[in-house]
């Protein structure tokens, strides 16, 4: 998984977390891996890709997805380490 990161990107409500995406997904050469409610009108997208790109995509997410809603979180981790993806099947 050299030079690959983790997006995390956590909005209120669904509307903002389809347009936060469609916004990243377009801004950069990254992949959605999926999604989850979390609960309370929260839902968290997952993305991976280039460092640089996640950081890229996030960036226009966060500013789209904030028309539509409130952006709870966004966090970026790079070069998650091998055992990260067995806590969830998003990755």
């Amino acid at each position: 998984m050299a030079k690959q990161a983790i997006g995390i990107l956590e909005t209120k409500g669904l509307i903002a977390l389809l347009e936060a995406s469609d916004a990243a997904l377009k801004a950069s050469d990254i992949e959605m891996t999926g999604w989850e409610k979390i609960g309370s009108g929260l839902v968290t997208g997952f993305f991976k890709g280039d460092v640089a790109a996640v950081k890229a995509g996030l960036d226009a997410a966060a500013s789209a997805g904030s028309s539509y809603g409130t952006i709870s979180s966004v966090q970026i981790i790079p070069r998650p380490h091998d055992d990260l993806p067995k806590f969830g099947s998003w990755f």
